[in-house]
């Protein structure tokens, strides 16, 4: 049986909603995951590897009030494993070739740039849509005022006071968050 996304993350939110049989079955699930997920990065010492899934195994359930439910599941697990391989190296003190090393930052930038469009996404959606429209179109997507008052039916002054009422309200949230 292949394990998904959903099934994973819906395990992960019914354990903490408080169903321990749920709990126990994303913990046994994980195991040959996260075996693999070593596997690929570390050459040789199995037990080195099975250190790794217990650490990893003991985290995700020590600080599975950290994972934010309303995003991927497996992004916050191998975040987790990222950071007990690297603790274990520490721990042990030696150093161990990580196989695939290109592969794994490449798979960290894209997790970050998955994040960083999810929370543009969440800001976008506070605003009003035609400036939330207005902002993708010319910030994200890189049209130009004329392109996004055409593609839209209205003037350009009014996609530039869309744009520039969205981002002011953008940056007032974005501000009043950070205090």
């Amino acid at each position: 049986m292949q394990t998904t996304e959903e099934h994973l993350r819906a395990l992960m939110i019914d354990g903490l909603d408080g169903d321990a049989a749920a709990h126990a079955a994303l913990l046994r699930l994980l195991v040959p995951l996260l075996r693999g997920f070593y596997r690929r990065r570390v050459r040789g010492a199995d037990d080195d590897v099975e250190d790794m899934v217990q650490d990893t195994l003991i985290a995700v359930h020590t600080r599975r009030a950290t994972y934010d439910r309303g995003r991927a599941f497996t992004a916050w697990l191998y975040a987790v494993a990222r950071y007990k391989m690297i603790d274990h190296f520490r721990r042990v003190g030696r150093l161990r070739p990580i196989d695939d090393l290109e592969e794994l930052l490449v798979a960290d930038e894209f997790e970050a740039s998955s994040i960083a469009k999810l929370d543009i996404d969440d800001l976008l959606e506070q605003l009003p849509p035609k400036q939330a429209r207005m902002i993708r179109a010319t910030r994200l997507e890189g049209l130009s005022v004329a392109e996004a008052a055409s593609a839209e039916g209205i003037g350009e002054s009014d996609v530039k006071i869309s744009v520039h009422r969205g981002l002011k309200a953008l940056m007032a949230r974005v501000q009043g968050a950070m205090r």
